[in-house]
């Protein structure tokens, strides 16, 4: 069959929205109906903690099924490995310091700003968001949206209606929330539209409980620790100065669950706010399973490394523990999606907010712009008409989802937003001018965590950071020799010429992006 350059027009059946895609295809391909997006993100998860990623902690069968049919990013990035501005950089494909939403602490989401809901429901599309949203105002560019109170609840959780209701639900959230998205999808939407469905889940977010159907899984496995577990942080002043330790600040009683009556924690009460919302049958399957291992902890009375050791291990379990539901049911996602004939007309992306530390460095949490924090996990099951297969190496970035969620749907994508649509990726193209380097904001401190503020910028083989605000602190490494950046090279000798290439790149993205920080710390050629 011949090609042949072509716009094709798709009229949305009563609505007068048409879709608009031109490309050099195939009269068959001209014949394709809009796409629709199922993107599937949860709260903390890293690639670690999958195992096409990463194979030494947990199996995920129904992740791997995504990557084994579709394709693996092995270079996904975050602009600011935070929940709220994540998913504000995701909405509209456009850097912190441009969308408003820097931080979760001071900074509410403004929803009559462009996004790519809004865009993509001009075009035609049916949008919807069910699950987590954590913006701080409600929801806008949706025709359908059932979110939880900022983080949630696993347990017989709240969620805010479009009419502004708060109801409750029972049962366990993950599940909740994806019985919700299949309501919406069989029942509520307009099925002669295309439709892209937002399922946010609270999963793997702190205080990890999983469901007490999977309570028993993974204790008798003795998770692998990380070579850096014990890292002494010399040459490398704010990672010393954080409190996200699993040893010194990881909550025995709210992350661990070791509660009795007679012990106190400074997060105790917020535990015993979550493990209130059970109901008695539940509660009943949780202290089964907890009471004795509380009993064996406080008689043993661990001390020292033995007792950071413990705590990992706990830590571990529990977060194992809620990946398994939430890999579950992203197995129920595609299972419908293909018994109800919309597989193969439909993009399934998975990724999270950001990574997230399994005990690197010692920690916990994410907001650093190390690796395992900036980095997060991104999988896709492609529909028909795109061969792509395997891994992709190119470093993509949340900005650029939104952008590639509009090329996809013919939508054009906006001068102002900042990501790059990486739909050519997806053909299998390799584009010679896609970007060789990232850049990274963090705004949040003083805060949760101590986290100090800081930016740089990324390449394929080299970070320089730069810490500021109440410090003044620079970090270069070099990734292909040291790929868990235990080494600073800022200023060490031989580095010059990388130094200052990486200054270089560093101010060239602040003025691309057009990030006001290169006014307050400028940075001389």
């Amino acid at each position: 069959m011949n090609s042949f350059c072509t716009k094709i027009i798709y009229s949305v059946a009563g609505v007068g929205s048409v879709f608009m895609y031109s490309s050099c295809n195939t009269a068959k391909q001209a014949e394709q109906k809009p796409y629709n997006i199922v993107f599937i993100m949860t709260d903390d998860h890293t690639a670690q903690m999958m195992s096409c990623y990463d194979t030494r902690f947990i199996e995920t069968p129904n992740l791997d099924r995504i990557a084994r049919d579709g394709v693996r990013f092995t270079n996904s990035f975050v602009a600011n490995s935070l929940s709220g501005p994540s998913r504000a950089c995701l909405f509209t494909g456009k850097f912190s310091h441009k969308n408003g939403f820097t931080d979760n602490t001071t900074c509410k989401f403004d929803g009559s700003q462009q996004t790519m809901p809004k865009l993509l429901q001009k075009a035609g599309y049916q949008t919807a968001i069910i699950g987590k949203w954590h913006l701080e105002t409600l929801p806008t560019g949706f025709d359908y949206w059932q979110i939880v109170p900022g983080q949630g609840d696993y347990y017989n959780p709240d969620f805010i209606t479009m009419d502004n209701d708060t109801i409750q639900k029972h049962g366990y959230l993950t599940n909740i929330i994806t019985d919700d998205a299949f309501d919406w999808m069989s029942n509520k939407r307009d099925k002669s539209k295309p439709f892209c469905l937002f399922i946010h889940h609270k999963a793997i977010h702190r205080n990890w409980m999983a469901d007490t159907a999977h309570l028993k899984l993974y204790e008798d496995k003795v998770f692998e620790m990380p070579e850096n577990f014990y890292d002494k942080y010399e040459g490398r002043v704010a990672a010393s100065a954080q409190e996200m330790s699993v040893i010194k600040d990881m909550d025995l009683i709210y992350d661990l669950k070791m509660n009795r009556k007679d012990k106190q924690s400074r997060l105790k009460s917020t535990y015993e706010k979550y493990y209130g919302r059970m109901d008695s049958a539940q509660k009943a399957a949780w202290d089964r399973f907890y009471d004795p291992i509380i009993e064996d902890f406080y008689k043993k009375n661990l001390k020292g490394k033995e007792l950071a050791e413990w705590k990992y291990q706990r830590y571990m379990r529990d977060y194992a523990k809620t990946v398994k539901s939430l890999d579950e049911n992203v197995g129920r996602v595609l299972d419908y999606l293909e018994k109800e004939g919309l597989l193969d007309n439909t993009l399934v992306v998975y990724t999270s907010d950001q990574g997230f530390y399994m005990g690197e460095h010692g920690w916990f949490d994410k907001r650093f712009m190390y690796e395992e924090s900036m980095h997060t996990p991104l999988i896709m099951r492609l529909p028909k008409g795109f061969d792509k297969r395997g891994d992709i190496p190119q470093m993509v970035q949340n900005i650029d989802h939104a952008a590639t969620f509009l090329d996809l749907a013919g939508v054009e994508v906006p001068a102002d937003i900042q990501g790059e649509s990486y739909l050519p990726l997806l053909r299998g193209e390799n584009p010679a001018n896609w970007r060789k380097s990232l850049y990274y904001h963090f705004y949040e401190y003083p805060a949760e965590h101590m986290v100090k503020r800081h930016y740089g910028v990324r390449t394929e083989r080299y970070k320089l950071i730069h810490f500021y605000n109440d410090i003044d602190e620079w970090e270069l490494y070099d990734l292909q020799e040291d790929p868990h950046e235990m080494n600073n090279l800022f200023g060490k000798p031989g580095m010059e010429k990388v130094q200052a290439e990486m200054m270089k790149e560093l101010k060239r993205l602040q003025v691309k992006y057009d990030d006001p920080i290169l006014k307050q710390f400028p940075i001389n050629d």
